[in-house]
């Protein structure tokens, strides 16, 4: 038997801002803002400050729903380390 399809639908008001709240006590951030995706299947943008970070996605398998976020860092983005000397 083929294993069953996921199921994709739009992300509720509600569970945005449950994910939010997670998001926000997990990490410690109180500036993480989740935008809802405007249809189903579409993934949610998640920002801190004001600035992009990446996107939540929503699945649901088997009847049991999950959110997967994925962070973008730019290499352009990273800081300059500074040069340990070596002993």
């Amino acid at each position: 038997m083929p294993p069953a399809k996921p199921t994709v639908a739009k992300m509720t008001d509600t569970e945005v801002a449950r994910v939010q709240a997670y998001l926000r006590k997990t990490l410690g951030n109180t500036k993480i803002v989740i935008e809802p995706p405007a249809k189903a299947g579409q993934s949610a943008e998640v920002s801190i400050d004001g600035e992009f970070i990446g996107t939540l996605h929503r699945d649901v398998d088997e009847g049991e729903v999950s959110y997967d976020l994925h962070i973008s860092i730019l290499e352009e983005d990273l800081p300059e380390l500074p040069t340990i000397p070596r002993r």
